[in-house]
């Protein structure tokens, strides 16, 4: 283990140490850590978008080329150019390969964008319940500050 290895090992233990003796400080940087966390996933879902819009428009303009070379195998062959409109033919099925490709790579994007869309739907899920049960420990923390000052004033009546 190398003295970098230890500095980080007891620089985490300070900070577990720290975080244990200061839960609203531990809370705090789960809610940064969290607040992170979504503007990554965000982003991830900003690229996949732009990802999946790049893929429709290729695929759109594949099928344009797609049905210029059929188009132009059908003329070839009603012209009697059997060699070039096979020709025709291969490339326009190599082009519906690609376009085959393209699809399911779409749908893979699909796949990633559901998943991604999941976790942010959990990530909220789960900072929602954090700021409720953080209120709710302000709010105890209130009312038992709220009972101090009503005991104290009660007092100071009694004594003048």
């Amino acid at each position: 283990m190398s003295w970098l290895d230890d500095l980080e090992a007891r620089l985490e233990q300070e900070l577990e140490r720290f975080l244990a003796a200061n839960p609203d400080q531990e809370a705090l940087l789960q809610d940064q850590e969290d607040r992170d966390h979504r503007r990554e996933l965000l982003s991830q879902r900003r690229s996949l978008q732009s990802q999946a819009e790049r893929q429709r428009q290729a695929l759109l303009q594949l099928a344009v080329e797609i049905r210029q070379w059929q188009e132009r195998s059908r003329k070839a062959r009603s012209a009697g150019a059997t060699d070039l409109a096979d020709r025709a033919e291969a490339h326009g099925e190599s082009l519906m390969q690609q376009g085959r490709r393209r699809w399911q790579e779409l749908a893979e994007l699909g796949v990633r964008f559901s998943e991604l869309e999941q976790a942010i739907t959990a990530l909220a899920a789960r900072q929602a319940e954090a700021r409720r049960a953080g209120r709710g420990v302000d709010l105890e923390r209130d009312w038992a500050a709220f009972e101090a000052e009503q005991e104290l004033e009660r007092l100071r009546r009694r004594q003048g």
